[in-house]
């Protein structure tokens, strides 16, 4: 009786990637929550920290640890929903939502665009000012090369551009680290930060900018492509593998974004606060009290780390307008127009002479009202059995997400109110 062989099947990608040990493995997973943090340190949160933590000192500080706590959920959420289904979250939002729903959906994914466009461009623009004397006009052009080119590099793989963009935000780490150990802080102070509180209806605004600057509804949108098929998976156990992997990926780079963040406002609370610069809420002021109360060192890590925050994140927010398009009405046109219709705002802004810190912190109060519009459709379509298999949420992960979204759509609502009839 002859025996016959048996062929085994092939390993899988994360198979054979597993066999190289955990630390390469590791290594080689981690890539797309850093991406997408990057939308959550752009040039408008260097308006929104600097001006809350200039006007209310520490006051907010609790707002942006929420905040950041929000946006690991989310994210988390995002990723997830690419490595159960294969597809990002506007295809799905196009396969499971009426015509009409999706269509809505798109235009308004398209309007916070052009919001996050003006934050990214504007606050580039105003670092290239700052450090070379560009014209802002001029300075919005260049960032608008810039960006097409470090977005050029994911045509030669996904790790590449990943490493951009991890360069980039490496070069923002360092200049904030640079200047939080060369002012220095109350750190007694600094933890009454944390505990909830508002002073008034601008502090409300500030803590809605602050808000939408730290949860971008872009990249709640480009996260779910991010992983969709970064690292295809066989079975339901690759799947879960490829999670826990996804769960390290945001925890690391959100704790990074979230620590930049909180440095920004302390910076602006022990220095500018501090010396009753409560008024000061432009960059361009706040590079000046830099250069005059903690030395030039101080103003150009500023000026370095705005400026790498605005060419990684504008390229990044051209890549999540490429997936909002596609995805929501499958549908593409080409960068270079689509890239000139979002910016079209930001270069207007440039032009004519509005006050550009003011414009980014009101950018950040429209991308807060954005954030319903994608965070509502996620948890609806997480929670669904039938489209994410065994990666379903649980109800616990639900019921949170659900009381993330109602606690945003309830400050926004508090913020009309307030503003308009109060």
């Amino acid at each position: 009786m002859t025996e016959q062989s048996v062929a085994l099947p092939a390993p899988s990608r994360l198979q054979r990637l597993r066999s190289r040990g955990r630390l390469r493995t590791t290594l080689a997973m981690l890539g797309p929550a850093f991406v997408a943090c990057v939308a959550y340190v752009d040039p408008g949160n260097f308006a929104t920290n600097i001006a809350g933590g200039a006007r209310y000192g520490y006051l907010l500080l609790w707002v942006l640890l929420s905040a950041n706590l929000m946006a690991m959920l989310i994210q988390n959420l995002s990723a997830k929903i690419g490595i159960a289904t294969g597809k990002n979250l506007p295809e799905l939002c196009r396969e499971h939502f009426p015509r009409r729903v999706s269509w809505g959906l798109w235009v308004q994914a398209e309007l916070i665009a052009m919001a996050t466009d003006l934050a990214e461009f504007v606050g580039a623009a105003i670092a290239l000012n700052l450090l070379f004397g560009v014209p802002l006009f001029a300075a919005g052009l260049i960032t608008a090369v810039a960006a097409f080119a470090i977005l050029a590099l994911q045509a030669r793989g996904y790790r590449r551009f990943e490493a951009a963009i991890a360069g980039l935000l490496f070069l923002i780490i360092l200049g904030f680290l640079y200047d939080t150990l060369n002012i220095g802080f109350d750190g007694g102070e600094a933890a009454k930060g944390f505990i909830p509180g508002f002073a008034g209806t601008d502090s409300v605004l500030l803590a809605t900018g602050i808000l939408g600057a730290t949860v971008m509804p872009h990249v709640i949108y480009l996260h779910s492509a991010l992983t969709q098929n970064r690292m295809p998976a066989h079975d339901d156990d690759e799947r879960r593998r490829l999670l826990r992997f996804q769960r390290l990926d945001v925890s690391l780079a959100m704790g990074i974004a979230g620590l930049v963040n909180m440095s920004m406002l302390i910076i602006a609370a022990s220095l500018f606060h501090a010396h009753g610069l409560v008024g000061l809420d432009s960059i361009e002021e706040a590079h000046s009290q830099f250069s005059a109360l903690a030395g030039g060192g101080a103003a150009l890590a500023f000026a370095l780390a705005l400026l790498a925050s605005g060419l990684a994140s504008s390229s990044v927010g051209t890549y999540a307008g490429q997936v909002v398009m596609q995805g929501f009405i499958a549908r593409t046109i080409p960068l270079v127009l689509r890239r000139l219709v979002t910016m079209a705002p930001a270069l207007i802004v440039l032009a004519i002479g509005l006050d550009p810190s003011r414009s980014l912190v009101i950018s950040q109060v429209v991308l807060s009202f954005g954030i319903p519009f994608a965070l509502v459709p996620l948890v609806l379509l997480t929670r669904r059995r039938d489209i994410m298999g065994a990666l379903v949420n649980r109800r616990i992960t639900t019921v949170a997400a659900s009381i993330v979204a109602a606690m945003i759509i309830a400050l926004n609502g508090f913020l009309l109110i307030d503003t308009f009839l109060g």
